[in-house]
Order: structure tokens, then C-alpha cells, then sequence
């Protein structure tokens, strides 16, 4: 096969395996030669022809064979050492001699999003301080706080900071090994590891980093043996001043069935909730985003009011907030007209109906809670003490007034109470509104908080 055809391969292959996978696996691919249906290439060390044979083997045959030069065997060497062959199965793996630091090539990793920098994220109240964390780490120093645990919910810019904050340390620090992935990929990569027998190279690779990024770490939650592997790395990586970087969808107290002992390491940084956001942030991702939008679809109208409008409606999260300008400048572009107020409320109809607060008892205890510093456990316990019982109360009138709950479905949130104890909290908290200027105030930003 000459070089010329290879070359074509390659390009199919970006089609098939995508440009990230492409530069960081095939690419450094060099074909040596190809004689009786067996394959041979050169490739900068053993676990990476491993990796390639097991992720991008099938996709290279495919390919070689589509080509005109059937192949049933992959051969990968390092240098002038000896194949590393296809093997039968899984199960059958060579021995693997033992190996210096592993080498960048090898990391694992999840593809970072070029569009998820610290440029292109949107600074806000709600998640001032996230932003601030992020940009410590980022800068690659010895920081004060590990792990920097970040928590928040579905797109409020959890993945979009851990992602800037892996570019950022790259352009800053490229002698740093820096290795972002999800729980998910964590856990399958442990998984495989015992599967194929190669533990040791398993705990070799990852704590061998300098900077370990988790995504959605509750994922592992519930699975022993993943959770004790990630315990040990945890460690490993902290004695040796590595910093850690994890994220999920809630504070580390509140992951059910994740064991203690790793709950009470992931507080023992800084743990940052991520707020939903507020009608200025959400404003302001807009403003952003219709500004790229400008330039992509030149000669386009946008009136006035529309981005404010979408802002005060929209206000689940922001995913939903960019998806709908997305489809609005699209529509408007294809049928050539104007987005105005009245396209935008027909265009995004559907978004519309499905975006309306709905908040759940849940969410306002927990707001509740916040406000007045008390835990959540306390809140909808058995304590009786001032300090908790009003706020109990409030959070009490606060269900009331914005869910469609009926009272003994709220008692059974706030640990099981009687309707008639949740009808007095309500009526007390009426009472004071009028005389306590104080709890009216209160009521009046808890309203605004969660109604965004």
C-alpha cells in the first residue's frame, strides 16, 4: 500500500473516529508495512498500540479493507521492539514490562470543547464565586484548597468551568499533565482494567497526574469497588500535592449511597454551589450569544425587547436559554423575516410552555435553609429551637404560596407532619408578615430567588 492510499484512509478515519480522537490516537500512527493481510505500525510506546488496537482496531480494518488492502491482524511496535499483536480476546493480554511516567500520549481523557473557555462564560452573582475558584486553579500555582469541589444543577456551567479550566492550565502550564474526565469514564476504565488484568497499570495512569478532573462524580455513587479505587486515588493525589477538581449535581452531604469516608474528603476543600441563575446572568449569556449570532447571520433584525423577554421566561437552565436563540436566529434566517417578539413567542412556543417555574418543596427548603444558615436535616427534623422553627415555618408558607401542593402532601416533606401543623405554620407566618419588617423583607427576596 503506498503512502498515498494510508493518507486517504486517515482522512476517512477523521470522518469515523472524530478530529479530537483522530490527532490524538491515529495520527501518530506511521504504517511500516502491510503483507499477508497483517498490518504493522510504528507507534510511540506499547500502551498506546494497546489503546489503538482495542478503541480504533475494528475502524482501521474497515478502513484498510475499503481501500483495497484487506487486513485481518493489526501489528503495533515501538521503534525496533517486537509487535504488540491483535489479541483473540480481551482476557488474553500480554505482560507488560514495567514502564517509566506515563507518557502525555497516554492519558485518557475526555475531549475538552474549545467553546468552553473562561472567556466565553458569563460571569454572574450566582456564580461569582465558581468562576473566581476556577481561575485560581487555572493559574497552575500551589492553591489553598483541594479538592475544589463545584455543585449545581443541570446547565449551570459546571462542565463549561472544569473544561476552562483544563484549557487554561494547557496554555499555561503545558509541563503539567492534566487529565479531565467524567465519573462514568472513570468507573469503565477501572472496569476494564480488572477485566484485562492491568490494575497496576491502572493506578500507575492516574496517579500519575498533576491535575484530576472528575465531572458528575455522584455517577459512582452505589459502586463499591469503583468508589474504593476512587477513594485510594483521591489520597494518592492529595499526599502528593496534586490538585483535584470535581463536580456533580449536588453538595457531597446530600450523594446518596456515596460513602462517608469519601464525602468527608470532598468537603475537606472548597465546596461551591453553583446558583441558578438570575434574570441579569441570564440576560447577559444572551447578549453574548446573540452577538456571535450577529456575525453569523448577517443582515438579521433582532428587536428590541426579544433577548429581555426570553431572559424573564426562560429560566430553567442554560442550555435551554442558548438553544432557544439557536433555533430563533435559524427559523428566522430560513423564512427570511425579522425577530421580532411575536416570531419569537411562535417559534418557541413549545419552549415557552415547558420553561415555566415549576418548583418543587425540595428546592425551597433547601433555599430556605441557605438563607438562614441551618441545615437541611434540621429544618424538616424534630427540633423545636427558634432558630429553626421559623425558618421551618417560612419554608412552610413558602410551599404553600408557590407549589400546587396540597397541605398533607407538604407535611409529608417536612418529615412527616400532620396537614393541621403545616396549616399553623402557614397562618403564623401571616400574621407576622404585617408587623415584622424583617421576615417581610425575607419573604420578599426568598420569593425572587426562587423564582429567578
Amino acid at each position: 500500500m503506498t503512502h498515498e492510499t494510508w493518507g486517504q484512509v486517515r482522512e476517512e478515519l477523521i470522518k469515523r473516529v472524530g478530529r479530537h480522537n483522530y490527532t490524538t490516537w491515529i495520527e501518530p500512527l506511521k504504517l511500516s508495512q502491510l503483507k499477508n493481510g497483517v498490518a504493522r505500525f510504528e507507534v510511540p510506546t506499547i500502551f498506546f498500540g494497546d489503546w489503538v488496537q482495542r478503541n480504533y482496531g475494528d475502524h482501521i480494518r474497515t478502513q484498510l479493507t475499503s481501500a483495497g488492502a484487506p487486513v485481518d491482524r493489526l501489528e503495533f511496535a515501538v521503534g525496533t521492539a517486537a509487535p504488540v499483536a491483535a489479541r483473540p480476546a480481551p482476557m488474553k493480554t500480554a505482560p507488560k514490562p514495567p514502564r517509566p511516567r506515563v507518557s502525555e500520549e497516554e492519558l485518557p481523557g475526555a475531549p475538552l470543547d474549545a467553546r468552553f473557555t473562561f472567556d466565553s462564560f458569563v460571569v454572574g452573582k450566582p456564580n461569582e464565586l465558581a468562576h473566581a475558584a476556577a481561575r485560581r486553579v487555572a493559574e497552575g500555582g500551589p492553591v489553598t484548597f483541594n479538592p475544589l469541589f463545584l455543585y449545581g444543577g443541570v446547565g449551570l456551567g459546571k462542565t463549561h468551568l472544569m473544561h476552562a479550566i483544563a484549557h487554561e492550565l494547557q496554555a499555561r502550564r503545558p509541563d503539567l499533565r492534566v487529565l479531565y474526565l467524567s465519573a462514568e469514564q472513570f468507573m469503565y476504565r477501572f472496569v476494564q482494567a480488572l477485566r484485562e488484568r492491568q490494575i497496576m497499570d491502572f493506578k500507575e495512569l492516574f496517579r500519575s497526574v498533576d491535575v484530576l478532573m472528575v465531572d458528575d462524580v455522584q455517577f459512582i455513587a452505589g459502586k463499591d469497588s469503583t468508589q474504593e479505587e476512587f477513594f485510594h486515588t483521591f489520597n494518592a493525589l492529595v499526599d502528593a500535592n496534586k490538585q483535584i477538581v470535581i463536580s456533580a449535581d449536588r453538595a457531597p452531604g446530600e450523594i446518596k449511597d456515596m460513602e462517608d469516608r469519601i464525602k468527608s474528603r470532598l468537603q475537606c476543600g472548597l465546596v461551591v454551589d453553583l446558583h441558578p441563575t438570575d434574570y441579569e446572568l441570564r440576560l447577559g449569556i444572551l447578549q453574548q450569544k446573540a452577538d456571535f449570532y450577529r456575525s453569523q447571520y448577517r443582515g438579521l433584525v433582532l428587536a428590541d425587547g426579544v433577548l429581555e423577554f426570553l431572559a424573564h421566561r426562560i429560566t430553567t437552565n442554560v442550555r435551554v436559554l442558548e438553544g432557544a436563540l439557536t433555533r430563533l436566529f435559524a427559523f428566522a434566517s430560513l423564512v427570511g423575516r425579522e425577530i421580532t417578539l411575536d416570531l419569537a413567542q411562535d417559534c418557541l412556543a413549545d419552549i415557552l410552555r415547558s420553561s415555566d417555574r415549576k418548583l418543587s418543596i425540595e428546592e425551597i427548603q433547601r433555599k430556605v435553609a441557605e438563607h438562614y444558615n441551618v441545615r437541611l436535616s434540621d429544618l424538616i427534623g424534630p427540633k423545636r429551637l427558634r432558630s429553626i422553627a421559623r425558618p421551618r415555618q417560612v419554608a412552610m408558607y413558602l410551599s404553600k404560596q408557590l407549589t400546587p401542593r396540597s397541605l398533607p402532601e407538604i407535611g409529608r416533606r417536612f418529615g412527616g407532619r400532620d396537614h393541621t401543623t403545616i396549616m399553623h405554620g402557614v397562618r403564623k407566618i401571616e400574621e407576622l408578615m404585617t408587623t415584622d419588617s424583617q421576615l417581610a423583607d425575607d419573604l420578599q427576596l426568598l420569593r425572587r430567588l426562587l423564582q429567578g
